[in-house]
């Protein structure tokens, strides 16, 4: 393929993601409009709704103002004054950010995958502008520079990725996905007598060679360890969140079924809700870790649930709030021990280098790879944290979910403790 057609393609594939992450709620709604409106009410109302929550699952912020009569059919406190809903409904970022590492993927197998890359996101940019002009209305205003940057952002990490799966795929194959790809731009140019010339590229790996060698090479090699095992750690984390939430969901799914039938929402009311359920579902899963961390997370001012108690309030009327028990959950303070886990297994499993660095540096470049693990593990989660809370209404409901530093702080003392014992484990266990 020719870089026309490679980036053709790739702004085709940003398109059809932009379509798939929109229809999610404009298709349930379209049908809300053509039978319980039979196609009387404007349709554009039911787009701007949509492209509202879309926005929301990207991390764009809405100022929502509601008259008298609205603020009053809600029943919230402090609804008739102007406020902001920061939550991101994480589950459309999810979506967009892994057929984001789809169409890395894709890019990296083209001779001119930096061109695809660059044509998706360009594209992706441009009809989420076109979605945030269009989503405006008279009581939802969504944030326009938010809009115009965080979802091309979300594509642009998991194109990144896709990238990063391709280069790691390619290392464990043996190739050389750089090299092949100079040398196969060379010998086309050299066909069409337009051959590209190397020493710009050489100039720049150089220079980056270079930085890299001004850094100790304890430093370095506790880097390499701590950003794979760190990752690692954060990783099962999550995993295990998911894996209880799972199970908390069918041990509580008869409490869930009967809130459903409280709310009375119909076939259509119904079917919208468990949408906008399934959208949060990585921020439960988020919140479950920051849980399993310590910290915990809100649901509300006031509000606590964490390992050492639980102070519920007034919960927004989200049948899946049903999985979080008035009186904490019933597995108490076992669920701390998954970052400590996590982080053992995490450093443990890179044996060999850490053979290595304690052959090269000592006990103090495990030392230092430890630490390293702790605070990549820490930001990764306190990330997480941040990007799941929020604000999802006035009043009380202005402080929803973890607090970011305190899950960060803590899951990386957890972690580097947890790493120090796995890395000097494993490179006794590898001697």
């Amino acid at each position: 393929m020719n870089r026309t057609t490679v980036a053709l393609l790739a702004a085709l594939e940003a398109v059809i993601v932009v379509a798939i992450g929109l229809a999610i709620s404009l298709v349930p709604l379209t049908v809300l409009w053509a039978a319980q409106y039979h196609l009387a009410a404007d349709w554009f109302t039911f787009w701007r709704a949509s492209a509202d929550i879309w926005l929301v699952g990207h991390g764009v912020n809405l100022t929502v103002t509601l008259d008298a009569q609205a603020a009053a059919t809600l029943g919230l406190p402090g609804a008739v004054i102007p406020f902001q809903v920061t939550i991101a409904a994480l589950g459309f970022a999810v979506l967009t950010a892994g057929l984001g590492v789809r169409t890395g993927l894709r890019a990296a197998e083209t001779p001119f995958r930096l061109t695809g890359a660059v044509s998706a996101v360009v594209a992706f940019a441009v009809l989420s502008a076109a979605v945030t002009f269009s989503a405006g209305s008279a009581p939802v205003h969504p944030s326009v520079w938010q809009g115009i940057v965080l979802p091309p952002f979300v594509y642009a990490v998991g194109v990144l990725c896709g990238f990063g799966f391709a280069a790691l795929r390619a290392e464990r194959d043996g190739k050389d996905i750089g090299l092949s790809d100079r040398n196969d731009r060379n010998d086309r140019g050299e066909r069409s007598g337009q051959a590209e010339a190397p020493q710009s590229r050489g100039a720049v790996l150089s220079a980056t060679a270079a930085a890299t060698n001004r850094i100790p090479p304890m430093i370095r090699d506790a880097s390499a360890v701590a950003l794979r095992a760190g990752t690692g750690a954060a990783a099962l984390v999550i995993a295990g969140a998911a894996l209880v939430l799972t199970i908390l969901i069918l041990g509580n799914y008869g409490g869930i079924i009967s809130l459903y039938e409280q709310l009375q929402a119909g076939a259509l009311g119904g079917a919208a809700l468990t949408i906008a359920q399934l959208a949060f579902i990585p921020n439960l899963v988020i919140w479950l870790a920051s849980w399993m961390v310590g910290p915990g997370f809100a649901i509300g001012t006031g509000s606590s649930v964490s390992p050492i108690g639980t102070e519920l309030g007034p919960l927004p009327g989200l049948p899946l709030f049903g999985v979080i028990p008035a009186g904490g959950f019933s597995f108490g303070l076992i669920g701390v021990l998954v970052p400590i886990v996590a982080g053992f297994l995490a450093a443990a499993l890179l044996r060999s280098r850490a053979t290595r660095m304690h052959d090269l540096h000592g006990t103090s470049g495990l030392l230092v790879a430890a630490l390293g693990i702790g605070i990549v593990a820490g930001i990764e989660l306190g990330l997480l944290a941040w990007w799941s809370s929020g604000a999802i209404g006035p009043g009380r409901l202005h402080d929803v979910g973890p607090n970011p530093w305190l899950v960060g702080s803590i899951a990386a003392a957890e972690v580097a403790v947890a790493a120090i014992i796995g890395l000097v484990a494993g490179g006794r266990a590898r001697r």
